[in-house]
């Protein structure tokens, strides 16, 4: 499965568990979106910052549900 951006309905599923993975931004409260978690979605976040003209590190942090937040910072 593809990142899904950031909607009122991927909250919900996020909310409900059904993604894996909420990816963030330091510099924004919402989400930029959310994923599986595997290494096509990492792939994806590092394809597009190269397309933007920049590169992104990629800080994961683990949740007691087993689920992850990564946030993706520009280095």
């Amino acid at each position: 499965m593809a990142i899904e951006p950031h909607s009122n309905e991927t909250q919900t599923k996020w909310d409900h568990g059904e993604f894996q993975v909420m990816i963030k931004s330091p510099r924004s409260r919402n989400p930029i979106g959310f994923c599986d978690g595997d290494k096509a979605d990492e792939a994806q976040i590092h394809e597009r910052a190269m397309r933007e003209g920049t590169e992104v590190t990629i800080d994961k942090k683990l949740l007691k549900t087993g689920r992850e937040i990564w946030t993706v910072r520009p280095t």
